[in-house]
């Protein structure tokens, strides 16, 4: 519990992403550590539910270029948090948006953006990391992110009192994943790779998990799209960044993303803003092919998000100001409070005599 008077903490987020599979979740990555610097959120667990050792380097290399390992913020903080990573299924073949950023040396012949990541032992268990990133702080202070498939959150459900934690610790779960638009809901392939990415998970996730879940369905990515225009001009302060060299490698410049997931998380961080609407209450369901149905009902828990087509640039505008932001150098949390407290026992000073007024001359 927090001291009386105390700063009321920003939001916690755990974020669990596929990275590698789409280039989205990077974005959506440096958004998150956009929106830490302006104080707006606290990264308090970072997983990825594909068993690929770059995909987790990645992460990490990504926290720790916005920690300041590499990416000119000097004086900043390198993050140590730990990377989660799935240890169950077979490993999917590496992606060029994972192997080019992490192959990049520098003059030294050393790689460019730092992680520590060499081997599964390196990596977090993800079910004890979120398990124990919810149960250190405040209630109802974090919101959950899933961008990718629902594999290690659907496991986490399985330990003993997390449902009860999760929903003391956690205001909502904001998802990607479905389609809410009836004519995206008739087309498949590419749409709703999250969900058919691990059915079981999926139906469990959303017939089990026990906080409200607002979920973002691939129409919403699909009208909002990150422009490559941003790419080449607003991160230019860097000479190198990991986020711009994936998004280079994802696919032929230039190229404008999908962006539901940074759609997800914008959400999960200012649901105050309006950039969305909501749909009525309900229910969602995964049925056995991967396609998601939608069932309205008042007692219903789960919602999802509605492109405001007058809220459209305002979004992108948001993405693009956020996530290519220079990093933010920080004190260590420890110097801050310190810092706090010593201002708080310093004496008030007196103010200061008025001038003595000169005695008349003759």
């Amino acid at each position: 519990m927090q001291a009386q008077g105390q700063d009321k903490p920003s939001v916690g987020i755990i974020f669990d992403c596929g990275l590698g599979d789409s280039i989205d979740e990077a974005l959506a990555l440096a958004l998150l550590y956009g929106l830490e610097g302006k104080n707006e959120a606290r990264v308090i667990s970072l997983s990825v539910s594909k068993p690929n050792l770059k995909s987790a380097a990645l992460c990490e290399a990504i926290a720790r270029f916005y920690g300041g390992a590499s990416s000119g913020a000097f004086g900043a903080v390198g993050r140590t948090l730990p990377v989660g990573l799935a240890d169950e299924g077979k490993s999917p073949g590496d992606t060029p948006m994972l192997t080019v950023p992490l192959s990049r040396l520098n003059a030294d012949g050393a790689p460019l953006y730092n992680h520590g990541i060499e081997k599964l032992t390196d990596t977090a268990e993800v079910r004890a990391l979120i398990r124990n990133a919810l149960s250190q702080q405040p209630d109802q202070s974090c919101v959950v992110v899933l961008t990718g498939p629902a594999t290690n959150l659907a496991r986490t459900l399985y330990l003993p009192g997390v449902k009860d934690l999760i929903s003391h610790k956690a205001r909502f779960l904001s998802v990607v994943g479905g389609a809410y638009s009836a004519k995206l809901a008739t087309l498949d392939g590419r749409l709703q790779f999250n969900i058919k990415a691990d059915i079981a998970a999926a139906k469990k996730l959303f017939a089990e998990w026990p906080t409200p879940i607002v979920a973002c369905g691939d129409e919403v990515g699909a009208s909002l799209l990150f422009p490559a225009s941003s790419i080449e001009n607003d991160f230019t302060w860097a000479p190198a960044h990991p986020v711009v060299d994936a998004y280079r490698a994802y696919k032929s410049m230039p190229y404008d993303a999908p962006t539901g997931a940074m759609a997800a998380l914008l959400y999960a961080v200012r649901p105050q803003e309006n950039y969305f609407k909501l749909s009525d209450p309900g229910t969602i369901s995964v049925l056995d092919d991967g396609r998601t149905k939608f069932t309205p009902s008042p007692e219903g828990k789960h919602r999802y998000l509605i492109l405001d087509p007058e809220q459209k640039e305002r979004v992108i505008k948001t993405y693009t100001e956020i996530a290519s932001a220079k990093p933010v150098p920080k004190q260590p949390r420890f110097r801050r409070q310190q810092q706090q407290q010593q201002q708080k026992q310093q004496p008030p000073q007196a103010p200061p005599k008025p001038p003595t007024a000169k005695p008349p001359q003759n």
